[in-house]
């Protein structure tokens, strides 16, 4: 250390981590690539570009979970599971080899609670796990109710994304509470490469640290964020994402 170094204090350069091999996880549980049907996938082009990423990353399988929202996003079963059959046998015509299956990301609004009302079927994954989503500023009302509509209807609940509400910034002690009612915790993982912003990044790095977490997703609804993705796996928090038992592994 030379002297100008000593004087000043300089810090040690702390090595860079090597890139975090994301066959570790197996799996993606989240993820918008059934083109032409919500905000992810425009065109069967796009879907299979992702798809080809998602393979060269590591990942065997890929559940993709388009939106239902209300009037907004209208998908039923058919039209996911329609779309799901167009984007498989494209992507088998190509020589993918990926795994590819579909639930949806539902979002929690009236026509949620209706349809549980109702005891419609929704679209789960693996052990009848249900994504569902809240809105991302405001803190909707009878979040209990809904929690044990799915519960006692044998549904596996999944909380998408729980680090990006802004209700819920500063703190992940309902991520806590919310487990114990039955609910897993899932996080996206362009939350810690600060593609949501400071904030999201930080309730991220909190749920890592704090173990709450059951899953980890892409969200993924361009090669974009793929390529984000790949372009932060030395990431340190990334790297702690191996010593939490998350669920991936077992889809």
């Amino acid at each position: 250390m030379g002297f100008f170094d000593k004087l000043f204090g300089k810090k040690e350069e702390v090595p860079q981590l090597p890139p975090f091999d994301l066959s570790h996880f197996v799996n993606d549980m989240h993820s918008h690539l059934i083109p032409g049907i919500d905000d992810g996938s425009r065109s069967m082009d796009e879907s299979i570009a992702m798809l080809a990423k998602f393979e060269s990353l590591g990942f065997k399988k890929v559940v993709t979970t388009p939106h239902i929202m209300g009037d907004y996003y209208k998908n039923t079963p058919e039209i996911i599971l329609g779309g799901l059959e167009d984007v498989r046998s494209t992507a088998k015509q190509l020589g993918l080899s990926i795994e590819m299956e579909a639930a949806a990301e539902y979002y929690f609004d009236e026509s949620l609670m209706n349809r549980l009302k109702n005891k419609e079927k929704l679209l789960t994954f693996s052990d009848n796990y249900l994504l569902f989503e809240f809105s991302m500023m405001e803190k909707p009302d009878q979040i209990d109710q809904l929690i044990f509509e799915m519960v006692t209807q044998g549904y596996k609940p999944v909380l998408a994304h729980f680090e990006r509400y802004g209700f819920l910034f500063g703190s992940i002690e309902m991520a806590q509470k919310w487990r114990e009612k039955g609910v897993y915790i899932q996080m996206n993982l362009n939350s810690l490469t600060g593609h949501y912003g400071p904030q999201v990044r930080e309730q991220a790095e909190k749920l890592v640290d704090s173990g709450e977490l059951d899953f980890i997703g892409s969200d993924c609804h361009r090669i974009e964020h793929l390529m984000l993705l790949e372009k932060n796996l030395s990431l340190p928090y990334i790297h702690k994402l191996a010593d939490l038992d998350l669920k991936n592994q077992s889809l």
